[in-house]
């Protein structure tokens, strides 16, 4: 979006120095209006530099992200593994006998 509206800014500013180009201006001496088409055009490399900055900055930021992402996917995979595994060796109310244990090993291979 950033790109598109830099493009269209960069548009405008050459319509603008194409207007001034053609038709002058009664009030600025062309010294003038050379002035300030430069600093248009300083301006407008600001900005794509600003823009390039950005865009490496939030493709960093996405990078991130992404990484957060499958981190977080696998911690949480892991906690509902360990939250399985004490649910099923909670006793059943019985006391845990060695047949008891047992079967829930066996359960749980």
């Amino acid at each position: 979006e950033l790109e598109n509206q830099l493009t269209a800014k960069s548009k405008t500013l050459d319509e603008l120095k194409q207007s001034l180009a053609s038709n002058g201006s009664a009030e600025q001496a062309p010294e003038a209006q050379s002035l300030r088409t430069a600093e248009l055009c300083e301006m407008k490399d600001s900005i794509v530099n600003q823009v390039a900055q950005l865009k490496a900055s939030m493709e960093s930021i996405l990078e991130q992200w992404r990484a957060y992402d499958e981190i977080y996917a696998e911690v949480s995979l892991m906690t509902t593994r360990y939250l399985y595994c004490l649910d099923q060796c909670k006793p059943s109310g019985e006391e845990a006998s060695l047949e008891a244990l047992k079967k829930q090993v066996k359960t749980l291979q």
